[in-house]
């Protein structure tokens, strides 16, 4: 039974990653609005809630690094690095925060919302500390807000019914009630 959960969470764990480098692709299709409409973060999101902390996190941290090297978007350096922090972190949150018995969705996306952001800003200012990077993490975080707003708006609008619909049709899979 453990090798089988072991296996499904690498399944679902590629076809996430492989969601979340097709989908900021269609979105870039049309003018570049992966930085504003967030595509890559949905299927990390939605891995936090379907997989245990490790894969979540694997998902977070593949994703953009993987579509950085196949598409070279985000840039490896410096928007990649950044970004692998921030979504690893929304994945680990929302599969901690699972594990630990919340259940309100809301909850859950805010938490990770908030950790992930503040986490960028850290990886960023340990950027600027360690490579000179010349981004200001305030304003780095606060730009990534504002810019992403559409977004965040997008996820607080759909993943709660796309974890609504896993957890009501494939209950198996969520661990929303774990």
């Amino acid at each position: 039974m453990r090798k089988k959960l072991h296996v499904e969470s690498i399944v679902y764990s590629g076809v996430l990653i492989t969601i979340g480098i097709i989908l900021p692709m269609i979105f870039h299709a049309v003018g570049g609005a992966g930085k504003v409409f967030l595509p890559m973060h949905i299927p990390v999101i939605l891995a936090g809630f379907i997989l245990s902390p490790v894969y979540a996190v694997g998902v977070g941290m593949l994703t953009p690094l993987i579509s950085s090297l196949l598409t070279t978007m985000p840039l490896l350096y410096p928007i990649c690095p950044i970004m692998m922090v921030e979504l690893g972190t929304y994945g680990l949150v929302i599969s901690l925060l699972s594990k630990a018995g919340v259940h309100n969705i809301f909850i859950k996306l805010l938490a990770s919302m908030l950790v992930g952001r503040l986490m960028a800003g850290l990886t960023v200012y340990i950027m600027g500390v360690t490579l000179g990077l010349k981004f200001d993490p305030i304003e780095y975080v606060k730009g990534a807000i504002v810019v992403g707003l559409p977004g965040l708006l997008i996820q607080w609008l759909i993943i709660p019914s796309m974890v609504y619909m896993m957890d009501r049709y494939f209950p198996r899979i969520v661990n929303i009630k774990r």
